[in-house]
């Protein structure tokens, strides 16, 4: 893990120490089920049964990581397609997430009218995301500037991409929050590649940390496939917003051992061998391998924790097949204008 600026931004010696064990324990299988998911989704896809979904695979530790470091149903998250294990570990459900890729009524982000994997959950305190590249960054900033005026201690984190940091989004919702000094934390899922295009071919910097120099704020670059030092950084970042410290950047790099979507075809720009390459490092296999040697899981519990999701991951695909679809007449509910006696209660 490296500071970019300042040098001594990750020293608080309040996120210096691990989570403890039950913390440690529910993180691995946060990742264990949003991997379990993310394959029965992919399986569903090439099977006919859902149109489509946006995999996660290799991203399980940056995004479990950094919620840990937070206060999921206080902070709020304006979250990015694929946050899958970040929305699982903040508490949405697989049936949830599989409601949303059936596309039916009780899906509790759209009722079935958004694509899937675009997290919303009021109760939760996840923003509505949107398709478009990064317009979840300055509405970030907006919930922060929120924050700040009602005298709150709860922070935003927006979740994106590198690709999304060559979007005016990036440099107006950075620049706003490093100025106003807001309580918001900005979470660079480095993998690599902006779909095909590789992050060389985006930007001049060497890291998307780099670019936090020109907002004044401090940029921090860490393994993004080591939940541990994704949890410390992102712990560091959070003391500073409530502390009134103003923002932070930090880039996770990491890595997606899959496809961009289900309907990208990677191997027309990457070798399999780069992504063998990246397997070899998986963040799963790496928190699972430090918690042994700490001694908080052993073959027995490993085992009971993947029954458990793989339990988890069946019910919540025959639950979501099972339930009903949105109904036609409600076709044009959220596209036209309504009078008000026919608006929804979004209470």
């Amino acid at each position: 893990m490296r500071s970019v600026n300042p040098p001594d931004v990750l020293a608080n010696p309040q996120v210096r120490t691990l989570p403890d064990a039950g913390a440690l324990q529910q993180m691995y299988r946060s990742m264990l089920l949003s991997r379990a998911l993310d394959v029965r989704m992919f399986a569903l896809n090439r099977q006919g049964r859902i149109p489509f979904m946006v995999p996660c695979q290799g991203h399980e530790g940056a995004q479990v990581g950094m919620v840990a470091a937070l206060r999921p149903g206080r902070d709020f998250f304006a979250l990015y397609y694929r946050d899958l294990a970040t929305a699982l570990a903040i508490g949405v459900t697989p049936r949830d997430i599989m409601l949303g890729a059936f596309a039916r009524a009780d899906d509790p982000a759209c009722a079935g009218r958004q694509m899937p994997e675009h997290f919303s959950d009021r109760r939760l305190r996840i923003f509505t995301g949107s398709s478009s590249v990064g317009t979840q960054i300055p509405h970030a900033s907006g919930i922060a500037l929120a924050s700040k005026l009602r005298g709150e201690d709860d922070l935003a984190l927006a979740s994106f991409g590198e690709g999304a940091t060559s979007k005016g989004d990036f440099h107006e919702g950075v620049n706003f929050a490093a100025v106003q000094r807001l309580p918001v934390i900005f979470f660079c899922q480095n993998n690599g590649y902006a779909i095909s295009e590789r992050a060389e071919r985006q930007m001049a910097v060497k890291s998307v940390a780099d670019r936090a120099a020109g907002y004044g704020i401090p940029g921090v670059s860490v393994d993004g496939n080591d939940a541990i030092a994704v949890w410390r950084a992102v712990g560091e970042a959070a003391v500073r917003a409530r502390a009134g410290e103003g923002p932070t950047l930090i880039e996770a790099r990491t890595y997606r051992v899959v496809p961009h979507t289900s309907d990208d075809d990677d191997r027309a720009y990457r070798s399999r061998e780069e992504v063998a390459e990246w397997r070899r490092r998986d963040p799963i296999d790496r928190l699972k391998r430090f918690l042994e040697e700490e001694r908080l899981l052993d073959a027995a519990t490993d085992d009971q924790l993947r029954r458990e999701v793989a339990e988890a991951v069946e019910e919540a695909t025959g639950a979501a097949e099972a339930a009903p679809l949105p109904d036609p007449a409600t076709l044009a509910r959220h596209v036209y204008a309504e009078e008000p006696d026919a608006r929804p209660d979004l209470s």
